[in-house]
C-alpha cells in the first residue's frame, strides 16, 4: 500500500460514509480492485480512516451537542447495542468479514432491493418525530439495534439507521441527522478499539498513510454530509438502491 492508495481510499471513505451505500463495502471492493494485499494493516486502515468522518460530524454539529445534552443521551442509548456487538464479534468481523467480497456484494445487492422496496411503500406522516430531542429512548435504542446489522460489510450503517428511523416514525431529515450524530461514538469506539489492538505493530510509514487517509476522508465527508442534507429535501433513496444493485452486479460479472 502506498500514499496514492491512501488518497484514493480516503476519498472513497469520505464520499460513502454517510450515504446509504456502505463505506466499508466500497473500501473492501476498492482494495481488491487496486490489487492491494489485504494485510492486517490494510484492514485497520479501512477502519481507522473513518475517524475523518468523526471530525466532519464534530465540525458540523459541535454547537448542537454542546447545547443539548438531551440529544447526547439519546445518541449514547442508540450506541449501546453496537458497542456490545462490536466487542463480542470484533475478531470474527475483522478476520472473516473483511476478507469476504461475496458477503459485501450480497449485502449491497439485497440492501439495494430493500431500499427501493421501502421507499415504494413508505409514506411520511405529519405526526412523525421532527425534533432530535423528542426521539424517545425506546426508539433510540431500536435505531441502535438496526445499526448493529451494519457490522456486516456492505450493509451500510447509514442505510440501516435511516431506514430503521423512518420505519419508527421519524422525519427524513431528523433520522439523517441522528445517523450523522450516532456516527460519533460508533466510529470513535471502532477506531480506538482497533488502534489499541493493532497500532503497536504498525511501522512509522503506516502512520503517514493513516494521516493522509484521515485528512482526505474528513474534508470529503463534510461535503458529503452537506450534499445528503440537501438531497433528502426533494428526493428518496431509490437512486442509491439502484446504484448498490448495479455495483454488485458489475463486480459479480468481473469475478467470473
Amino acid at each position: 500500500m502506498n500514499i496514492l492508495h491512501a488518497c484514493v481510499l480516503g476519498l472513497i471513505e469520505g464520499l460513502t460514509e454517510f450515504l446509504p451505500i456502505s463505506s466499508t463495502g466500497h473500501l473492501i471492493l476498492a482494495v481488491r480492485s487496486l490489487g492491494i494485499a489485504q494485510t492486517e494493516f490494510v484492514k485497520s486502515f479501512e477502519i481507522a480512516i473513518q475517524s475523518g468522518a468523526i471530525l466532519a460530524v464534530a465540525v458540523m454539529y459541535w454547537g448542537t451537542l454542546l447545547k443539548s445534552w438531551e440529544i447526547g443521551k439519546r445518541i449514547l442509548v442508540a450506541f449501546v447495542p453496537t458497542a456490545v456487538i462490536g466487542v463480542i464479534f470484533y475478531k470474527f468481523i475483522k478476520s472473516f468479514m473483511f476478507n469476504n467480497v461475496l458477503v459485501v456484494l450480497w449485502a449491497l445487492f439485497v440492501g439495494g432491493i430493500m431500499l427501493i422496496a421501502f421507499e415504494r411503500f413508505h409514506r411520511e406522516k405529519e405526526s412523525d418525530t421532527q425534533d432530535l430531542a423528542a426521539i424517545t429512548y425506546p426508539k433510540a435504542l431500536a435505531i441502535g439495534l438496526f445499526q448493529t446489522i451494519a457490522v456486516i460489510p456492505g450493509v451500510s450503517r447509514s442505510a440501516a439507521t435511516i431506514l430503521g428511523g423512518l420505519a419508527l416514525g421519524l422525519k427524513r431529515r431528523t433520522i439523517v441527522e441522528f445517523s450523522f450524530l450516532l456516527a460519533l461514538p460508533t466510529l470513535i469506539s471502532a477506531t480506538a478499539w482497533d488502534m489499541f489492538k493493532c497500532a503497536p505493530s504498525f511501522k512509522e510509514s503506516d502512520f503517514l498513510l493513516l494521516s493522509t487517509g484521515f485528512i482526505i476522508s474528513g474534508v470529503v465527508s463534510f461535503l458529503s454530509m452537506r450534499f445528503l442534507l440537501t438531497f433528502v429535501k426533494k428526493h428518496s433513496f431509490i437512486v442509491f438502491g439502484i446504484y448498490r444493485i448495479v455495483l454488485a452486479i458489475i463486480f459479480w460479472l468481473g469475478m467470473k
